[in-house]
């Protein structure tokens, strides 16, 4: 495959090229700007096949080095242990809050899981709502927790999660984009119950146990790659405690063999990922990325920890480092600083409807420079306006 040397991510050459803006979208969110040089070129001809990317065939031997070093470097990125299996799915992380418990919620059994914003509460929804599928073929899901009562605004402490007596597994989401909140441990839960976690977007973005968990799921559109792919890692035994019942495509298991082609996989997607993966590696791994991002947050919360003029949605003790949130004094200057910052090349700045105000997400890729310039046009817009 192409490759290319690079400057460690939030270096000064990781500023973007003159016809690019800062992309603070909360997803698709950010590309490594290297990562995208490559995908120009082997979109043209990949390997010197003399074919791109996106003409091979799935089952071909391009494809096949794809696919290999995809798994291989994800694998390596997060030291995943041997009893694990790496799988490329579609269908983003709202078919995952199906398929978990479509495959590890049988009936006469109860999961549960912890809410602590917009996507967590979708995957309860999700469950919850097969308790109702016609012949009982499933079981329940409990609320073990909803942050709901502050708008999301915090993480649980151990005491506020009321687990049922014997789950068949614990379900939580990492960090919550809409909400700007992120679990900075893991949740304690009962002895022996299968964790399983959405991390669609801080995957990747610090270092993770994943020895922790019996399955990760993350859509890669955030932190590892573009639109069209879920990243899966999945524990052996726990994989096969899977129900044989439902659809073969809806069984994780059958997605283990050949790299995840059972059917024709979102070849595209994942030969992007692979590249990002390549690109942590290449800029020290998950320890050096959580520092760069640790760097980069600390700029505008200081900001944000300096004046009233800005008001922060997340406890202090929860705040995510991916995507943070906060509101101005009215909304007709949150609309003023979203349209100002856009015209000095800072996109994707708007809040979510359910929160309002503004987001600034700062996933892996985004340069340090570009929250530099967002920490400087805060304290000017302020000068202005406050």
């Amino acid at each position: 495959m192409t490759t290319m040397k690079t400057a460690p991510a939030g270096s000064s050459k990781s500023a973007p090229a003159t016809d690019r803006v800062f992309n603070f979208s909360a997803g698709p969110g950010v590309l490594p700007e290297e990562v995208l040089r490559i995908v120009q070129q082997d979109v043209w001809n990949i390997g010197g096949s003399g074919i791109g990317i996106l003409e091979h065939s799935h089952r071909g031997k391009v494809a096949d080095q794809v696919f290999a070093e995809c798994d291989a470097d994800c694998r390596k990125v997060g030291n995943i242990p041997a009893n694990y299996k790496v799988l490329f799915q579609t269908g983003g992380a709202s078919a995952q809050n199906h398929l978990v418990p479509m495959n590890f919620m049988p009936a006469g059994t109860t999961a549960d899981y912890i809410v602590t914003g917009h996507w967590a509460q979708k995957s309860f929804d999700a469950a919850a709502a097969l308790a109702k599928f016609p012949g009982g073929a499933f079981g329940t899901a409990n609320l073990a927790f909803s942050s709901k009562d502050k708008n999301h605004s915090y993480i649980p402490s151990k005491d506020q999660l009321k687990f049922s007596s014997r789950p068949a597994y614990v379900h939580y989401c990492t960090n919550n984009t809409l909400y700007g909140t992120e679990w900075h441990r893991l949740p304690e839960t009962p002895a022996g119950v299968p964790l399983v976690c959405d991390m669609s977007s801080d995957i990747y973005s610090r270092p993770v146990d994943i020895s922790r968990y019996a399955l990760i799921y993350a859509g890669a559109q955030k932190n590892v790659g573009p639109a069209g792919a879920t990243l899966v890692i999945i524990r052996d035994d726990f994989m096969e405690q899977g129900g044989r019942f439902i659809p073969d495509l809806m069984q994780y298991r059958v997605f283990a063999p050949e790299f995840s082609r059972p059917n024709t996989p979102p070849v595209f997607a994942v030969y992007v990922m692979g590249q990002v993966f390549k690109w942590i590696l290449r800029s020290g791994g998950l320890a050096a990325m959580h520092k760069h991002n640790e760097a980069k947050a600390k700029l505008v919360y200081d900001v944000l920890d300096s004046t009233k003029f800005y008001e922060p949605h997340a406890r202090a003790d929860s705040r995510s480092l991916m995507n943070i949130t906060f509101r101005l004094p009215s909304d007709d200057l949150a609309d003023r600083f979203v349209k100002e910052a856009k015209a000095q090349g800072l996109d994707g700045l708007k809040g979510h409807r359910s929160v309002g105000g503004i987001r600034a997400s700062m996933y892996n890729a985004l340069p340090r420079a570009g929250c530099e310039a967002l920490a400087q046009f805060m304290r000017e817009f302020e000068r202005k306006n406050g």
